[in-house]
């Protein structure tokens, strides 16, 4: 790839729907391969899920904010030209996490192997040897699934048949927790080490034990804060974009996919303008693709509206935003609150679609790396709580402050004192923003449900099965959400979607 070559007004054309992480780096990298790149974002600023907001001086990411395998990044820079370096400061944190027990004890989660086993013997010294076998199979499971199949495409039936031998003997067949548990027997380590699944939108319970590989990867690559907010890449790769000579519009709510036959030509936009593309890439939901942007006719092999109904849906989010007028020096950049209760809250959130009384939580105070995030003296905040999705017919215009006020008293008993009285800027997003904003069917926080049945080649696939020359990309396909997910999933569009000289 040349990643200065001038993009050439005659050269083919491709329509990136959507400006989430992964419409920014597919816009990259087809750039970097020759192609005309115009990026369509239906909302006032790109980033999508990952986009950043200010609120009374208070600096906020709305969505992802634990950045993984920065190689991916760096890569991305490289392709246009530059360095990461050059335009964001990656900081490493250490310890990855303070991971908080319902009876108040703590360990701290971070990638030092010396560290993690004295914390795993003050817990529980019988696990010590099963923590050490419980990360061995973590990197093994790594190495296949994320350096071998993360950005290899699963088209093919056959693709899947010749990783399976493999998946099953790293246990695939299982769930994450069902191989945490054969290694661990404390039932707080057993919690520690398969809660992962639950950061890109999976039930322990059930999602496959691939995704026992996400402790090893956060070892090998760590766990960074963006400086400046995770907003700062969003940026970043939008001045890459454009820096190749490429367009990224926002406010351009795209209402259709325009197909000649049963091949992508173009986007329709709601205002009724059209635009010819020479290919699509959707970055949107890929229910919202399949369901929405594409009429039912031409979705007669996988994704019928029979099959989008049956599918499963990833547990929504309550996500409440604030910051305050004192700071909290003793809490931690990324914390998580486990709750009383773990197997049974987890079946009430993706099975009885109940909002139960108590919930765990992620804490996220990044004020404690970068205080530029906040006023002096203040602190930035968000707390998540997964919740039941949509499906389960929860009115969150009742039940929103209501929880929030739960949430905050809880904060307040255990890591914020006295935090209602300093809370000085506030606001609440619920599944129902999701749907409405994010245009997530059901309000899922993170599309569909990472299991077995619903992963590689069950999943949407990268290169459409239904309708050629459209390719998606972001949490909804191969390989899955989380950032390097999502970014991997642009990779994968380099061995399914031609350079552009091959069409001149």
């Amino acid at each position: 790839m040349n990643a200065l070559a001038p993009v050439r007004h005659s050269a083919p054309h491709a329509v990136v729907i959507g400006s989430g992480f992964g419409g920014l780096a597919a816009a990259i990298r087809l750039g970097a391969r020759g192609w005309r790149v115009t990026v369509l974002e239906r909302l006032a600023e790109p980033g999508g899920r990952a986009a950043a907001f200010r609120q009374d001086g208070f600096l906020f990411d709305a969505g992802p904010t634990i950045i993984t395998a920065p190689f991916l990044l760096e890569d991305l820079w490289r392709l246009a030209g530059r360095r990461l370096s050059d335009d964001i400061e990656l900081r490493p944190l250490d310890p990855f996490y303070r991971i908080r027990f319902d009876d108040g004890g703590s360990l701290l989660y971070s990638g030092d192997d010396v560290a993690m086993r004295a914390e795993v013997r003050r817990l529980a010294p019988a696990d010590e040897a099963g923590y050490a076998r419980f990360m061995a199979l973590s990197e093994a499971t790594c190495r296949l699934g994320f350096e071998g199949l993360a950005h290899a495409p699963f088209g093919r039936m056959r693709d899947m048949a010749r990783v399976l031998p493999d998946l099953l003997r790293l246990g695939g067949h299982r769930s994450v927790h069902a191989v945490a548990a054969r290694h661990l027997r404390d039932p707080r380590l057993r919690a520690v080490f398969s809660f992962h699944p639950l950061l890109i939108g999976g039930n322990p319970f059930r999602a496959s034990a691939i995704y026992c590989m996400i402790p090893a990867l956060e070892r090998r690559w760590g766990v960074h804060a963006a400086i400046g907010g995770t907003g700062r890449l969003i940026g970043g790769l939008a001045g890459l974009i454009r820096g190749q000579g490429n367009t990224l519009r926002c406010n351009a709510e795209v209402a259709a996919i325009t197909v000649a036959g049963r091949t992508a030509t173009g986007v329709r936009l709601s205002s009724g303008e059209t635009i010819a593309a020479d290919a699509v890439v959707s970055n949107a939901d890929a229910a919202w693709t399949y369901g929405r942007l594409l009429p039912a006719t031409l979705r007669r092999r996988r994704w019928t509206d029979r099959r989008l109904a049956r599918a499963r849906y990833s547990m929504g989010l309550f996500v409440w935003y604030f910051g305050t007028s004192r700071q909290y020096p003793a809490v931690d950049h990324h914390t998580i609150l486990l709750g009383p209760r773990y197997r049974p809250l987890l079946h009430d959130i993706f099975d009885r679609g109940v909002l139960a009384e108590d919930f765990s939580l992620y804490l996220h105070r990044p004020t404690a790396t970068d205080p530029s995030l906040a006023p002096p003296g203040g602190d930035t905040f968000y707390v998540l709580s997964p919740v039941p999705n949509l499906c389960a017919g929860i009115d969150w215009a009742v039940q929103a402050e209501p929880y929030r006020h739960r949430i905050a008293e809880h904060l307040a008993a255990t890591l914020l004192p006295d935090l209602q009285r300093h809370v000085v800027t506030s606001r609440v997003v619920t599944p129902q923003h999701f749907r409405d904003t994010m245009l997530s069917v059901h309000g899922a926080g993170f599309g569909l449900e990472p299991t077995l049945l619903q992963s590689a080649w069950f999943r949407p696939h990268n290169a459409s099965e239904e309708v050629d020359r459209l390719y998606l990309v972001g949490a909804g396909t191969h390989p899955g959400a989380g950032v390097p997910g999502v970014l991997s999933s642009a990779r994968v569009l380099d061995r399914v979607m031609p350079d552009a000289h091959a069409l001149v």
